[in-house]
């Protein structure tokens, strides 16, 4: 993965394009931080997890600037956001993901809202990277009494 994010960091510097120059800069050092941070090698996962944050923090950035006003720094954000998610794998849609969660919780035996926790776990460990954990979060309480 970091020989991938490398690679398109040069391409980003041939075409002068400055947002995917500073996004990948800074996620080849998350990665390095995270790989320095672990003693190992990062896995896919690990790889996975680091991408994912990015994202995460770009978004909850959006929100704020929404709220302050601030429509160039939102915009700035979202098009980072399309560049770490070309790395990420396929997100599911919305139907693709109440059927998941439908499917879980009958396969679990799941009904009552104090289960939620362990209906979480399990989704977020079979489809992590593919959905927004908020959103499961969401559409989970929803289903249950």
């Amino acid at each position: 993965m970091i020989d991938r994010l490398k690679a398109d960091l040069t391409e980003a510097i041939r075409r002068k394009d400055t947002i995917a120059m500073s996004t990948l800069r800074m996620l080849i050092s998350q990665a390095q931080y995270a790989r320095i941070e672990a003693r190992r090698d990062l896995t896919d996962d690990d790889y996975l997890t680091v991408l994912q944050r990015g994202v995460k923090t770009r978004r909850e950035a959006i929100e704020q600037y929404d709220k302050g006003g601030r429509k160039d720094l939102a915009d700035k954000e979202r098009a980072e956001i399309a560049i770490i998610e070309r790395y990420l794998p396929a997100g599911m849609s919305p139907e693709q993901t109440a059927q998941a969660v439908d499917g879980l919780l009958q396969e679990l035996g799941i009904t009552a809202k104090k289960d939620m926790g362990r209906a979480m776990k399990e989704f977020m460990a079979r489809y992590r990277g593919r959905v927004d954990g908020k959103a499961v979060n969401a559409l989970i309480a929803s289903r249950l009494k």
